[in-house]
Parts: C-alpha cells; structure tokens; sequence
C-alpha cells in the first residue's frame, strides 16, 4: 500500500499493472477491494489504481466536496496528463465534479450507480443514515449485501469470497469515521453534466434500491454522447458482475486513450456459468 500526502490528511492507494492509468474510486467507508475481481480482469496495458480513502485521522471532515478535492490532488501526483477515471455512488459523485472541473484530468469517465442524480429520497435518506455512527457500526454491515442485487441474480456463497468480504464492509474505523462525517450530496448548477467533455459510461445496477435505473437514465440524458448499460443487479453492479463491468471499462479505457467509435446503450444479461447455476 502507498500513502500521499494531501490537503486532508494522508490518502492511501495501491496499483497494479502498467501502462495507461485507471483510477477506482469506491464509494464512502469502502475499501480498495470493492475493485479487486475488475483489476483481475483488466487486460495488460493498464495501470489500476485504487483509493483506500483517508490513511489517518484527518483534522477535515470529508464531505464530497472535500473528498474532490483530495483525489484532484492525488491525480495531480499520479496521472498528471489523464487518467481513466472510475466511482461508484459517493465515488461517481466525486468523479462528475473532477470531470467538470479539471478535464485535463480526466480522459474517460465511468460512473456506477451515481453521479448526477441528486433530488430522490431513498439517496437523501441513505446519506442521513451512514452520517449516524451507529447505523455504520451497526446496520451498514449487514444492509451492504442486500444492496447488491435481488436473490436470483446473486452469485452463489464461496464464489469469490475474499473480495466480497471486503467490498460489503465499511473500512475499519477510518471508513466509519468517514462516513459519519459523509454530507447528502450537494447541489450543482443547471446543466453541469453538459460541462462533461470526456467519454463516458454510466454503469447501473437494474435493481438498485438506493438509485434507481431512471436515475441513469437522468444522467445519461444530461451527459452528451455518454452511454448506459443496465445491468442485472442492485447498488453494487462492479461487485456482482465484474466481468460485465470490466468489459465496459476496457472498452472505454482503449476508446479514451486510442479512440474509438461508440456503441447503443446495452442490456449486458450475460449467458449463466458454471458458477453462476
């Protein structure tokens, strides 16, 4: 694990592979491992990058705008000409504001289940729940895996375990500390998704409960020749189906960094393995 030293305190990330940079941002109180089975599936010529988050107590809360902040820095550091650029939920939101405010910045843009969707109760809601200690310590735990998708989409239990034990766990006392302090998501001006210039893909879980497929829909609307693919689970798309996702992130990383052509929104319903029956 590698720390950096930011404006907030110090920031933790690993990376692995080389080549053209990819930068994971996993939503509040996650870890890097939400990401863990994606990187796996990358193929040579990528440098993936994951945020941990806060390494150490820090003297700022972290809002989302703070939380811009520091990963502006970090990208700063590490991926001074571009990076691939990947959040889910907070970590969507995180990623917009970078790709409106420093495009130089961001070559590409993947959101999961975040973003622009900012109005919808159930999202408020949720962020006034993980701002209470003890909803993180307590209930956060065992709400995570629901969120994943309904019962019938679910892999079955073993099937790469290690990486779900991690990625349905707020991180250790720094991710509760975070979370607590995670404000709803701020408002942004009138058309700010038109401000985005880099491709994007909006990857959406079919039966997110937190935000809703319409709410991609929304985003992809307000995002000029972005695409979405719907796929076939709950808030946490990269971590039930993380071949789907990989697939989609490669495509966007080699069309953001060699160009490319676009393709129709996509239903990604992916035929059932061995490990999925």
């Amino acid at each position: 694990m590698t720390t950096l030293s930011t404006s907030a305190g110090t920031v933790a990330y690993d990376s692995r592979g080389s080549g053209d940079p990819v930068v994971l941002l996993p939503s509040g109180g996650h870890e890097q491992h939400d990401y863990d089975e994606i990187r796996e599936l990358l193929p040579g010529g990528f440098r993936a990058s994951a945020s941990t988050g806060r390494a150490t107590a820090g003297t700022v809360p972290f809002t989302e705008l703070r939380l811009a902040q520091v990963i502006e820095e970090l990208l700063e550091s590490l991926t001074p000409c571009g990076a691939v650029l990947v959040g889910h939920s907070v970590g969507g939101n995180v990623a917009v504001r970078l790709a409106i405010r420093r495009p130089d910045l961001v070559k590409g843009l993947m959101i999961i289940g975040g973003g622009l969707e900012e109005s919808r109760l159930p999202a408020r809601v949720f962020c006034a729940l993980v701002s209470r200690p003890w909803f993180t310590r307590r209930v956060y735990p065992m709400l995570s895996p629901g969120l994943r998708a309904p019962a019938h989409c679910r892999r079955p239990p073993g099937a790469g375990q290690h990486h779900r034990d991690h990625a349905h766990r707020p991180g250790g006392e720094g991710g509760h500390r975070d979370l607590a302090q995670l404000q709803p998501p701020r408002a942004r001006p009138p058309g700010a998704g038109g401000k985005i210039t880099a491709p994007t893909v909006l990857a959406w879980g079919r039966h997110d409960p937190i935000l809703p497929l319409r709410a991609g829909e929304t985003a992809r609307d307000l995002i000029p020749g972005s695409r979405l693919v719907a796929i076939d689970s709950g808030h946490l798309p990269h971590t039930t189906s993380p071949a789907a996702v990989a697939a989609e992130l490669t495509s966007l990383a080699n069309t953001a960094f060699d160009g490319g052509s676009r393709v129709n929104d996509v239903q990604y319903n992916p035929p059932a393995t061995k490990e999925q029956q």
